[in-house]
């Protein structure tokens, strides 16, 4: 045996039995995903097994974000249940990331019974130790995108991510106290240059968010009920990030009451949060901040990966560009007819 495998050997049985926790972003089932999704499943892929191959004890999660306005006006377009059309929808994104052969260990979904009560139950210890208050939005929303914006934020008028037109919106709703945390996770991240990767992305979320001042963040919504309600005001349901980010924990066996699993012990902070750039705001600016809120570890690392483009933007279902649709003749084909990949 030579002086580098020797080396090499010896590397590798330090990293023995070493727990290694990755994850991918949860797709939004509300239809099927798209290259960037598959992409990003493959990606994480490797990632897990090359660290397998180095001896690590690795445990990949992935899974669908299941829950939203979006979701109960497709399922009732369709002329079924929002739980129906989930089913349908998860099934068909896990039937793909099956097909592409992924080696994932937790495909959660965020209908799991046991994610939305530790939801529920992370809300009411928001909301109980102040970090969570009533009050009332009024703004521009933009359905496809389930997303609030600013008149300033707006391109042409419209919503920045997708491009479709906007409407007024007011309701009551609960807010999480983001500028509370914000100081604090400006110097964690000052001290922790590897947490957001590529520098690019912590630049951004630096330049364009952090310093110059966080606004509350809306957590609830009562103009839909396709959501996890809030149990001690059930006219509300949490909204997106408060339910979609935990997955991350709840996957794993975090347990609200401080009663955690050994595998949540052994595996939490993640290793790796592997997203698409567009949702590198909510994974370095919201998921970090609820996890201080819980005093939990935040995630060793956030890397937002690049978009595939097609044309003059990325692959987008909100954008109805490039859904996976069939498969055949060995060959992943999407619907704009270009080659994914072979089998």
């Amino acid at each position: 045996m030579t002086r580098i495998q020797k080396k090499e050997e010896n590397k590798m049985c330090q990293d023995c039995k070493k727990p290694y926790y990755i994850t991918t972003a949860i797709a939004y089932a509300s239809g099927k995903p798209h290259i960037g999704n598959t992409y990003e499943i493959v990606l994480a892929d490797s990632i897990a097994r090359y660290k397998r191959a180095k001896g690590y004890d690795v445990f990949f999660q992935t899974g669908t974000d299941e829950h939203g306005q979006k979701i109960e006006e497709k399922a009732e377009a369709a002329g079924v249940t929002p739980q129906e059309f989930v089913d349908r929808s998860a099934g068909e994104i896990r039937r793909i990331w099956d097909l592409m052969n992924t080696s994932y260990d937790k495909f959660i979904r965020t209908t799991d019974k046991d994610h939305e009560a530790q939801v529920q139950k992370i809300f009411k210890k928001l909301y109980d130790q102040g970090d969570i208050y009533k009050g009332a939005y009024e703004g521009l929303y933009c359905t496809p995108c389930e997303s609030f914006w600013t008149p300033s934020q707006l391109v042409d008028g419209k919503c920045p991510d997708c491009g479709r037109e906007v409407q007024p919106a007011k309701e009551e709703a609960y807010f999480f106290r983001m500028s509370k945390y914000a100081p604090k996770l400006i110097e964690y991240i000052n001290e922790h240059p590897e947490f957001i990767q590529p520098v690019s992305r912590k630049n951004e979320m630096m330049n364009n968010f952090l310093l110059p001042g966080l606004q509350d963040l809306c957590v609830s919504r009562t103009t839909f009920s396709w959501g996890i309600p809030v149990d001690f005001d059930p006219k509300h349901v949490t909204y997106v990030w408060l339910d979609a980010l935990t997955n991350y924990i709840t996957g794993i066996g975090y347990d609200c009451d401080g009663n955690h699993t050994d595998q949540f012990k052994k595996y939490w902070p993640a290793d790796l949060h592997l997203i698409g750039k567009d949702i590198i705001r909510f994974h370095t600016i919201y998921w970090p901040i609820f996890l201080m809120a819980l005093d939990l570890p935040l995630p060793k690392q956030v890397f937002g990966h690049p978009w595939l483009l097609q044309g003059d933007g990325k692959m987008s279902k909100s954008k109805g560009k490039c859904a996976l649709c069939r498969y055949s003749g060995g060959f992943l084909w999407c619907r704009c007819s270009s080659l994914l990949c072979t089998a």
